[in-house]
């Protein structure tokens, strides 16, 4: 390896080194770039399931078919007639329980419901009893 001592007409000031050393850099990009290599696959593993496939079903109106519906603010509807709790909502549903063929319970529910007022609706229809529920949602439109 060769020292620089400086030049005879140096006044003994060391000049600035104005080039930046990007070697630094270099190795600790290389250093992420390994650490993400290595943990984006444990990441991405999963526990291998069998997803249900995506199926289109025309509604079948039945007048036997109760069609329960949420609006965006959380109330409740049995067809057109409001109903004021769901304590009134499972015993209506019970009373249809009991019928054979049992009915389907068919959940409209508004694209601004919260998930919960959905859920509460499925949960009343579990406590009544009711076997079939269903969801009814638009199809995409063509593209």
């Amino acid at each position: 390896m060769a020292m620089s001592v400086g030049s005879p007409d140096d006044d003994g000031e060391e000049q600035m080194n104005s080039a930046i050393n990007t070697t630094p850099l270099v190795d600790v990009m290389l250093v992420l770039l390994i650490i993400f290599l290595i943990t984006i696959p444990v990441v991405t593993q999963s526990i291998n399931l069998q997803l249900p496939k995506e199926r289109n079903v025309p509604t079948q109106t039945k007048p036997e078919n109760v069609l329960l519906a949420v609006s965006k603010d959380g109330d409740i509807y049995w067809n057109t007639r409001k109903v004021p709790d769901i304590e009134s909502l499972v015993a209506d549903l019970k009373k249809e329980a009991v019928k054979d063929p049992q009915p389907e319970v068919h959940i409209r529910g508004d694209e601004e419901a919260r998930y919960e007022a959905v859920g509460r609706l499925v949960v009343a229809c579990q406590r009544a009893g009711i076997a079939k529920v269903g969801f009814i949602t638009e199809a995409p439109p063509n593209q």
